[in-house]
């Protein structure tokens, strides 16, 4: 914690005895802050939840992304509630492009970024998501199948009328990691395509009062839409949002959406080829994204309690920069996904280089349906040069389960081929082909030689003798004596 809070400190240029006060202050913040939270009326206090006062329904200052302009308001009507809510707002606000916004519950902070599609972003253009955006359709669908907890509140069926404009994007800049009531979103963002733009806004909150205004507001935009789209948000986001909902009294199934979270697939696809599989590590692998000076998402709760300790919202900026430009990627990764589920790999997308990627392409092709872009990706694996055998074992199981015994066969047999020269030798592929010869081809003189390959590489293995593994050597290596005394029977002691 206090190397975050100095890294805090150098952002905002605190020094000596600053730092320290600063650090105090923000602790107290933090307390007082819990201390409202744990104060707010529960669910079951809804009488008490009336409106706080009639407030002007302020839109944020929309701000040109490609010029840095703020393009043209709506005239705002000219009344002394008005000019009181601009009063109350500190200058410093509108430097961020930040204005206040308020409903029947009270007031939060608003800002609002409108990019034109043409606007790029990394390896992709805006523009492209409204020709993809009905092929992530499939995602959910096949969630669905495969019965991963998803909620539909539409209706059934019409998965592939999905349309651009029916898409949020959403993600959260929260006060802790928890899932629990404890948590609070200072900062929720959206984002979505609205006529020829993409409009990011974010709602952020100065003090826990404000979070009922915030949340109505969000709930009048959230009737607008069909999915969601998120990266974690099935386990982290999501569940938050449905919490404070509660937590405000405004009850369960305020919005029940057809849930995308891409960060199943990402994991599908690069768990084996990428370090982490965290958003800014894929945008920056993937999507051709560099951020350069970027403020962590782990560093905006500090932040955050510093701006609660003194009132600064400058520090602030990098933190609305940080969450405008994680779903500005999370648009992008959905755009990438859409081109793989439309055939756009060698086009719109550049083929996977490494084998292990292809894979796992492939494989998560054809659970989406996608069976001809998935098989011309299992052929290139076939022919690479030089394949780990961790990628040649599933996609020969593939062809077992398939049926496609040919290339199944040609798989093990290059597995097999490299595992008898591995320092820590492994014999799964050998004991395949031995099952094959023996049961499909009834060549019991070649599944002897693979069963008798496998019981000596087995015996080689370092990592069966050791001394907590003694169960598992005794069983496997019972197994693999067993199946050559067979075949020794069924051969008649013939070695080929």
């Amino acid at each position: 914690m206090s190397g975050l809070r100095e890294r805090m400190n150098r952002l905002r240029g605190l020094s000596g005895e600053r730092e320290r006060e600063g650090a105090e202050a923000a602790s107290r913040a933090r307390e007082q802050m819990e201390a409202e939270q744990a104060s707010l009326p529960g669910p079951h206090d809804r009488m008490a939840l009336e409106p706080i006062m009639e407030a002007p329904n302020w839109e944020a200052a929309e701000i040109s992304p490609e010029t840095g302009n703020r393009l043209p308001e709506e005239p705002a009507r000219d009344t002394d509630d008005t000019h009181a809510a601009a009063e109350k707002l500190d200058p410093r606000w509108g430097r961020l492009g930040v204005r206040m916004a308020g409903n029947a519950y009270g007031e939060f902070l608003l800002r609002k970024t409108i990019y034109p599609l043409f606007h790029r972003h990394g390896h992709h253009s805006l523009s492209e998501w409204g020709t993809v955006a009905g092929r992530l359709a499939a995602i959910h669908s096949r969630a669905a199948a495969d019965g991963q907890s998803t909620r539909t509140g539409g209706q059934s069926g019409d998965d592939d009328l999905l349309q651009a404009e029916q898409v949020l994007f959403l993600d959260l800049e929260t006060t802790g990691l928890g899932v629990g009531a404890g948590n609070v979103p200072f900062m929720v963002g959206i984002a979505y395509a609205e006529g020829g733009s993409f409009v990011v806004e974010q709602y952020l909150i100065r003090h826990p009062a404000e979070e009922r205004a915030m949340l109505g507001h969000l709930t009048e935009k959230l009737a607008k839409f069909r999915y969601l789209v998120t990266y974690n948000g099935k386990t982290f986001d999501w569940p938050v949002m449905e919490n404070r909902f509660i937590m405000n009294g405004m009850g369960r199934g305020i919005w029940r959406p057809l849930h995308l979270d891409l960060l199943h697939p990402s994991r599908s696809i690069w768990r084996n080829t990428l370090v982490s599989c965290r958003l800014s590590h894929v945008e920056e692998e993937k999507l051709g994204i560099e951020r350069g000076e970027d403020v962590p998402g782990s560093l905006a709760p500090s932040i955050y309690f510093q701006f609660l300790a003194d009132g600064n919202p400058e520090p602030l900026a990098g933190v609305f920069r940080h969450n405008e430009l994680d779903m500005l990627s999370l648009a992008v990764l959905a755009i990438r996904f859409g081109h793989l589920l439309g055939g756009g790999i060698g086009r719109e997308l550049q083929a996977p280089s490494e084998p292990e990627e292809m894979l796992r392409t492939g494989l998560w092709l054809e659970k989406m349906g996608r069976r001809e872009e998935a098989e011309a990706l299992y052929a290139r694996v076939t022919a690479a040069e030089a394949v780990s055998p961790s990628t040649l074992l599933p996609l020969a199981a593939r062809d077992k389960k398939a049926g496609n015994w040919q290339r199944a066969v040609l798989l093990w047999q290059k597995a097999a081929a490299a595992m008898e020269e591995a320092a820590i030798p492994s014999w799964s592929a050998h004991v395949e082909l031995a099952m094959y010869y023996e049961h499909k081809c009834r060549d019991f003189g070649k599944a002897l030689t693979f069963a008798s390959v496998a019981l000596s590489l087995a015996v080689r293995n370092p990592a069966l003798m050791r001394r907590e593994n003694g169960s598992k050597r005794r069983d496997e290596l019972e197994a693999l004596r067993k199946r050559k005394e067979r075949l020794l029977r069924k051969t008649g002691g013939l070695i080929r």
